[in-house]
């Protein structure tokens, strides 16, 4: 029978949104404190509609300790109204976390940054990679403090999978613009596909504002913001936390791009963020956790008798089985070749560097021997004593220089002989003024 509004007490609100409220509700059959989302579908268009019909179908399929639990769905018809019933946060969200340290004046610590981190991470491999069998990616695409919550045990919830998108191959790429600026990765910005490591780079983004209470990227508005997320330079987070930290935060905000087989980005996947040293005991304390609240719940529940064709769900069982090793195998390799062909990147770039440090030697070697030799003939004039003084210029210009010269030596030779002659008439002219007397 399906659920009614009037199987439930609303006891308060929590917040309030664009299409509807977030209240808090306790079921009247148990007393079970839940919340649920009133959306008002009657003034969405049909898009909206659809990713509405996504987010409820997701959020039925994914069950993961570490992500907001679905429990029900009401549609009430008369009103527009769609209530979707999901688990109750009762330690907020990360956003009010980080807004608390901020007044308080204090960072939190690295121990509970890395636990927050191997939760958000395990969830997100269920999301990327769905232990269902099915091997459908889903990407959140709007990963944020403010979608992040927190039960009374401090433990991680990702919620809030409005904007999520399921792709069916894993080299498939969403196009859609869609997320929060501050969060959103550099193939986003400039509108081009993307795929599971643009969830890492929001991810990336989250843990910096864990740790320096703001996000890597600020702006004034939305252009400058583009173009510092391109830019993809960021400061140190604080030096409280640990170089090992700070060097996962760098892999995750990765702006290298690679062409192998598929457009893809040097950034981690979940299964190599979780197979690191820095978050492996938190990764073996969550698992553990899991394990035991498996046997918990599977000792409350009441027996059931083996169905008839449980050999066929063995079966099934072990081909998936099958499939997920084989999937995993071929993920591996995967990695392995996109590190080989890093480490051929980085080689390539170390020579071309190198290369580039011998050019300029041999440049400036060059420049200072002709200083050298330039000033080894001035020393050379200045101990002969005679002042020489050398022009550069072009071979036409040093011909007509010298045809002036000659030019004028010729005028001069010209102007004395003529002086010497005027010279020897004057004399004879006297002579024969003597005679005459």
């Amino acid at each position: 029978m399906p659920s009614r509004v009037e199987d439930y007490d609303v006891l308060f609100t929590i917040g309030s949104g664009s299409y509807g409220r977030c209240r808090k509700i306790r079921r009247k059959s148990d007393g079970k404190v839940l919340v649920w989302k009133e959306l008002d579908y009657g003034t969405m268009s049909e898009g909206e509609k659809q990713m509405l019909v996504s987010e409820v179908n997701l959020l039925r399929e994914l069950r993961h300790p570490n992500i907001v639990r679905y429990y029900d769905r009401i549609i009430d018809r008369t009103s527009t109204t769609l209530y979707i019933v999901m688990e109750y946060c009762e330690g907020g969200d990360l956003s009010s976390l980080i807004t608390r340290c901020i007044k308080e004046r204090r960072f939190l610590e690295e121990k509970f940054v890395l636990r927050v981190m191997a939760q958000l991470t395990l969830a997100l491999k269920e999301c990327h990679r769905r232990s269902d069998g099915r091997g459908a990616t889903v990407l959140h695409r709007d990963l944020k403090p403010a979608n992040i919550f927190l039960d009374i045990k401090q433990n991680v919830k990702l919620g809030d999978f409005g904007l999520a998108r399921i792709l069916n191959h894993e080299t498939s790429f969403a196009k859609t613009f869609v997320g929060t600026p501050y969060y959103m990765s550099p193939e986003q910005i400039n509108h081009l596909s993307y795929n599971e490591k643009s969830d890492i780079w929001s991810l990336g983004c989250l843990l910096y504002e864990l740790c320096a209470l703001f996000p890597p990227f600020t702006a004034y508005n939305q252009k400058e913001l583009a173009e510092k997320i391109r830019e993809g330079k960021y400061r140190r987070i604080p030096y409280r936390y640990s170089e090992e930290l700070n060097t996962l935060l760098s892999k995750m905000l990765n702006l290298k791009l690679i062409f192998f087989a598929v457009q893809d980005y040097l950034r981690p996947s979940v299964e190599s963020i979780l197979q690191s040293r820095l978050l492996a005991d938190a990764v073996a304390e969550e698992q553990k956790a899991q394990v035991r609240l498996r046997r918990k719940s599977a000792e409350s529940a009441p027996p059931q008798k083996p169905a008839e064709p449980t050999c066929v769900t063995a079966a099934e069982l072990r081909l998936r089985e099958q499939a997920l090793q084989q999937r995993e195998k071929a993920l591996k390799e995967r990695e392995q070749r996109l590190e080989q062909r890093e480490q051929e990147i980085s080689v390539r770039e170390r020579l071309a560097t190198e290369k580039l440090d011998r050019a300029e030697n041999l440049l400036w070697n060059h420049n200072r021997q002709q200083q050298q030799r330039h000033w080894a003939l001035l020393d050379e004039d200045l101990s002969s004593g005679k002042k020489k003084v050398h022009f550069v210029m072009e071979k036409e210009h040093q011909t007509e220089m010298s045809r002036q010269l000659i030019f004028k030596k010729l005028q001069a030779a010209n102007m004395c002989d003529q002086t010497l002659k005027e010279g020897q008439t004057c004399p004879l002219k006297s002579r024969n003024i003597l005679g005459l007397r």
